[in-house]
């Protein structure tokens, strides 16, 4: 199946390429069909990602892909959520976002660290057959681990050098690509979104 992917993050796509190839799905990146960014005004991951959904099937006339995923932490109200990627504003900057939170999660500390550090990264994919799809399949992964007090590890992207999986006993970014997607909230939902699929045949 070829579909669009409603993103241009490379890193993103190449995760998700690498998930996908072995269902047959050949996934494109909107940007290169010359499609732009659709705007993420809402609150929520879902809206979002059917917003993202939507515009880029609208624009190619294919079937589109779109997820929308970030780290929410407890001790921050479930910041920096939809924000994640612009958490420390324009231009976007995982060096920065990673050094906002860190600030923010030592300005919240009450002394109960634990507590304190919880958090998950959750990933929502949106499938959409046309623009106008009236029953896209949704599909929602969540990753919990803790936030580390510097970060650790050279692998993947966004805040993987800062969460820490227990039962892993390492950081998201020194986790093997292969176990990373098996384990991930992107490869949680993903693994979701394709049974949908073979249900809906």
């Amino acid at each position: 199946m070829k579909l669009v992917l409603a993103s241009n993050n490379a890193k993103k796509l190449g995760e998700l390429r690498e998930i996908l190839a072995p269902a047959g799905w050949e996934l494109i990146a909107q940007g290169e069909l010359g499609v732009s960014e659709a705007e993420e005004p809402y609150a929520t991951f879902v809206e979002n990602a059917l917003a993202k959904a939507r515009h880029a099937a609208r624009a190619t006339g294919l079937p589109a892909l779109a997820d929308d995923s970030g780290l929410c932490v407890d001790a921050l109200g479930g910041a920096p959520g939809v924000h994640s990627a612009r958490y420390a504003g324009e231009p976007k900057s995982d060096a920065r976002n990673n050094e906002k939170l860190l600030a923010e999660l030592a300005q919240h500390s009450n002394g109960d660290a634990s507590a304190s550090r919880r958090a998950r990264f959750v990933c929502v994919i949106v499938f959409v057959r046309s623009a106008d799809d009236p029953q896209p399949l949704i599909a929602e992964g969540e990753w919990i681990g803790e936030i580390l007090t510097a970060p650790t590890g050279g692998g993947g992207f966004g805040y993987d050098p800062l969460l820490w999986i227990a039962e892993c006993q390492a950081s998201v970014a020194e986790l093997p690509a292969a176990e990373k997607h098996r384990r991930s909230h992107r490869g949680q939902a993903l693994a979701r979104l394709l049974e949908r699929l073979r249900e809906r045949g």
